[in-house]
């Protein structure tokens, strides 16, 4: 059995969340759902996990991290901490798609699966999954939509839909099917049972902290702004 120890972090949301997961299974996790600023609470809930579990940063042989979508903030704060971390032994470090890791959420159910986040502007950050009980298949790419798209999107599939994710409020009434409370939200838990699968099926096992990136989808909003202010200029 693998027994390399993984943390992982999510800070993409609101949710707070880092784990420490050793032969495929959790050790233990640490999340925080209080609105805190996460640049000065994630690497303190890293240090405090690692404490509880008897581990040092020096014993971990992966580190991963949710790399996008989601806030802009918070997907720089994630990605900077544990790359910093990574960065001190050049360790592996896996970066996961917040949306796959929040299907894996709801692995043990059968259905289609489609986490959301809120990305304003009257959007989310969405993909679709498939479910079988014990895993999910990824069906579509992580992409931006409007809850109208989605909705054409999701017409396609004749199965039970579930969602997940900080977007859960706007979505829900696409389905009749609720979601647990305690499984819609960001996991690091998740994070690392993704990372591990993407590290042992690459034939590359570096993974060097220079080469993990965000994934935005998007531009930032000022960018928006920006270049929104510089279209209306030319057209005066």
């Amino acid at each position: 059995m693998n027994s390399k120890i993984i943390l992982a972090a999510d800070s993409t949301a609101t949710v707070a969340s880092v784990a420490l997961r050793r032969g495929g299974e959790t050790l233990g996790e640490y999340f925080v759902n209080a609105g805190s600023t996460h640049s000065v609470t994630l690497l303190p809930m890293i240090e405090h996990l690692l404490k509880s579990c008897g581990i040092t940063a020096d014993d971990v042989d992966i580190f991963a991290v949710s790399q996008g979508p989601g806030s802009f903030t918070g997907v720089r704060i994630g990605a900077a901490v544990i790359k910093g971390l990574a960065f001190k032994d050049e360790k592996p470090c896996v970066g996961v798609s917040t949306l796959e890791a929040l299907a894996y959420n709801l692995s043990g159910l059968e259905g289609i699966i489609c986490p959301c986040m809120n990305a304003r502007r009257g959007q989310v950050y969405t993909a679709v999954f498939r479910g079988d009980g014990k895993g999910v298949e990824r069906l579509t790419e992580d992409m931006a939509f409007s809850i109208d798209e989605l909705s054409q999107t999701l017409s396609d599939y004749s199965e039970k839909i579930y969602f997940c994710g900080d977007g859960y409020p706007l979505v829900e009434k696409l389905t009749g099917t609720v979601t647990p409370e305690n499984l819609r939200r960001q996991n690091a838990a998740s994070v690392a049972a993704v990372a591990e699968k993407i590290y042992n099926r690459s034939e590359d096992k570096t993974f060097h902290p220079d080469a993990l990136v965000p994934t935005y989808l998007r531009r930032p909003q000022a960018e928006r702004e920006r270049l929104e202010r510089l279209k209306a200029e030319n057209n005066d």
